[in-house]
């Protein structure tokens, strides 16, 4: 899927710096979540953007098993994210309701919670620390997108 001027795979993480360059409504405010849902057509669940891949492969534990990893869990429609609640639990770890999409800024990359294997108290405090305001390396610039390796 390719739109004009926007990364060639919409995805719920918005990499302005390395990757996906300037998006006018993300800069503006809106989540990317939100922006993906209107590349898509589609409601989206926000998830599984607050752990790296080999711990959501090596850190599931079963329910109630102590230093369970949780992850923030987004979305407007109620069923969908209680399915996705139940995934998540299913494959080993807590879910936390972090609200909806317009709210789901508080995972986002940057935020407190990011890339953090919190427990369910600590995805709590980290999604109430958050702030809605981009840091400054996760925002566009007039030279993005570069690379991974030498973001813009």
């Amino acid at each position: 899927m390719s739109f004009p001027g926007k990364p060639s795979s919409p995805s719920a993480l918005v990499y302005p710096q390395q990757r996906d360059g300037l998006i006018h409504e993300v800069e503006a405010g809106l989540t990317e979540s939100a922006w993906v849902e209107r590349q898509l057509g589609r409601p989206v669940i926000k998830v599984f953007n607050s752990i790296v891949a080999e711990n959501l492969l090596n850190k599931g534990k079963p329910r109630g098993a102590a230093g369970r990893v949780a992850l923030a869990v987004a979305g407007d429609d109620p069923q969908a994210k209680a399915t996705v609640m139940q995934l998540v639990d299913e494959i080993g770890f807590d879910a936390v309701d972090a609200g909806t999409i317009a709210q789901s800024w508080r995972q986002q990359p940057g935020s407190p919670g990011y890339l953090k294997d919190h427990d369910v108290a600590g995805v709590r405090t980290a999604l109430a620390e958050a702030s809605e305001t981009r840091a400054p390396n996760w925002r566009a610039t007039p030279n993005s997108p570069g690379t991974f390796a030498q973001p813009a």
